[in-house]
């Protein structure tokens, strides 16, 4: 009886060990045809970008960057001195009266660290 139970476990282990190889066959496989196609220009790299994204620094540099004006002009607003407001309804003046390249330029940068298509963000302006 020992010996049945046994032999069933060590069926049961090699059954699996066999089920795990060629899971992790298959897996290479699928990357392997996937970085063919994508060579080969069938798909497009969208996987192997958000990969390298992962650890990147830049998504949190430019969202740094985009809500420092929000923090300041919350400031201004809570802080309740008039000369803080002024300084920043002057400083979105200027902001505004940015050349329309320099506008494109910045909404392009922002749109591709985020993986958006600038070029639709930018028509519909």
């Amino acid at each position: 009886m020992w010996l049945n139970l046994l032999s069933m476990a060590m069926k049961t282990g090699a059954k699996v060990y066999a089920n795990n190889q060629r899971t992790k066959e298959a897996i290479s496989d699928a990357k392997l045809q996937t970085a063919i196609r994508m060579a080969k220009g069938e798909i497009e790299y969208k996987g192997t970008v958000l990969e390298n994204q992962k650890s990147d620094w830049k998504d949190e540099l430019i969202l740094i960057i985009l809500c420092l004006p929000i923090v300041m002009l919350g400031f201004a607003v809570w802080s309740d001195n008039p000369a803080h407001m002024e300084k920043m309804k002057l400083f979105f003046e200027y902001f505004a009266d940015l050349p329309f390249w320099y506008q494109t330029i910045f909404v392009g940068v922002i749109a591709s660290v985020y993986g958006l298509k600038a070029t639709d963000l930018i028509k519909r302006k």
